[in-house]
């Protein structure tokens, strides 16, 4: 009887140490998908603050050029739609940045903006005194050096999307991920290559 009952403590005793290994990988696990999801949405965060500076420059950019593209209202009213289209998809995505479908369109938002700013610069060639337009220079210039800003930024924001989605896909995280629900995270990427490119006009 006594050996049974030593037997039955030994047991007993790795059950438990056994659950207290697992438990305690568990909650490791855990923390890290916890940690990993709290910098790819601090890394949006920073995506959101130059996408919000890109906006507020428009206003300007469109108020300057209003006065010499009086016969472009379709091409301004165009960029008004796809700033305030972008601004709110931008606004909708930093409630929950783990929404793989409000990344997606904030992304595509993005595009369309950077289209129609595309064609009202390409539009403003044919005006020379814009082009010779002091603050049309300053925001050119100001809106290249955020797009530039927007690059860096959403670089910093889809490594971290990586790590995430790599940590949460793996064995046993996959397990921990399926019962807490951690979602895939979503990359920023751009779809259409010339969206890539920073919207630029040439005023020499």
């Amino acid at each position: 009887m006594g050996i049974f009952l030593i037997g039955l403590v030994v047991v007993l005793g790795i059950v438990l140490l056994i659950v207290l290994v697992v438990g305690g990988m568990g909650v490791g696990i855990y923390n890290r998908l916890v940690a990993l999801r709290n910098e790819y949405k601090n890394q949006f965060s920073q995506i959101d603050v130059q996408l919000k500076r890109r906006h507020d420059l428009i206003p300007n950019l469109i108020e300057t050029a209003k006065g010499y593209m009086a016969h472009e209202r379709g091409t301004l009213d165009e960029v008004v739609a796809a700033r305030n289209g972008a601004s709110a998809a931008r606004q909708k995505a930093m409630t929950n940045p783990a929404d793989p479908g409000a990344v997606q369109q904030v992304v595509a938002a993005e595009g369309v903006l950077s289209q129609s700013l595309g064609r009202l610069f390409a539009v403003a060639e044919a005006y020379p005194d814009l082009k010779a337009n002091q603050n049309m220079l300053q925001l050119q210039n100001e809106l290249t050096d955020t797009e530039n800003r927007i690059s860096f930024s959403r670089q910093a924001y889809n490594e971290a999307v990586r790590n995430f989605n790599t940590q949460r896909e793996i064995f046993p995280n996959s397990l921990l991920a399926g019962i807490f629900n951690f979602a895939p995270a979503t990359l920023f990427e751009i779809s259409d290559p010339g969206d890539r490119d920073v919207p630029k006009v040439s005023f020499t």
